[in-house]
C-alpha cells in the first residue's frame, strides 16, 4: 500500500513539473489595413488562423503569415516567416520572388524578447527582409522560452 501511495505522489509531482515546463506560443495579428484577411499557415500549408490569435502547445516550426490578395502561400505579398521554439525562435520577412512588397508589415516578440522585432515599410527594407535565400543576417532571434509574436499589417 505504501508503494502505491508513494508512486501516486511521484506521478502527480512529475505531471505538475511537466505542465510547468510545457512549451506554448501564441501568434496574434494587428491588421490595420481595413481590408484583407490575415492568414497563418503551417509548413504543410494548413491554415492555422484567419486573423484570430493562434496558440500552440509546443513549437511552431516554419509558419508563414500574410494578408491581402495573395496566393495560397503568400505569393505576390509581403510574407512573414517564423519559427517559435523554446531557445531558438526566429522571425523574418520574405520578399524573395514570388513574394513582393504589398503592405507595410512588422512583427515583434512579446512575453520575452519584448524589444526585438522589425518593421518593413517599403520594398527596400533590407534590415529584416530576405531578398535572396542566403540573406540569413535578417532573421530576428529570440532565445526566451514560450515567447509570443504579434504581426502587424498596414502600420
Amino acid at each position: 500500500m505504501l508503494f502505491k501511495s508513494t508512486f501516486a505522489a511521484l506521478l502527480t509531482a512529475s505531471m505538475a513539473i511537466v505542465r510547468v515546463n510545457a512549451e506554448s506560443h501564441t501568434v496574434t495579428f494587428d491588421n490595420k489595413c481595413g481590408t484583407g484577411t490575415p492568414y497563418l499557415r503551417a509548413q504543410n500549408g494548413d491554415v492555422l488562423s484567419t486573423g484570430t490569435a493562434y496558440t500552440i502547445d509546443g513549437p511552431l516550426i516554419g509558419a508563414i503569415a500574410y494578408t491581402g490578395n495573395c496566393g495560397n502561400n503568400g505569393e505576390g505579398c509581403t510574407l512573414v516567416e517564423t519559427t517559435l521554439e523554446n531557445g531558438q525562435s526566429s522571425t523574418d520577412i520574405s520578399l524573395i520572388p514570388p513574394h513582393a512588397f504589398s503592405v507595410t508589415t512588422g512583427f515583434g516578440y512579446y512575453n520575452g524578447c519584448d524589444v526585438s522585432g522589425c518593421d518593413c515599410t517599403s520594398a527596400d527594407c533590407t534590415e529584416c527582409a530576405f531578398f535572396n535565400p542566403d540573406d540569413t543576417y535578417v532573421q530576428v532571434p529570440c532565445t526566451v522560452a514560450n515567447c509570443d509574436l504579434v504581426i502587424t499589417f498596414c502600420d
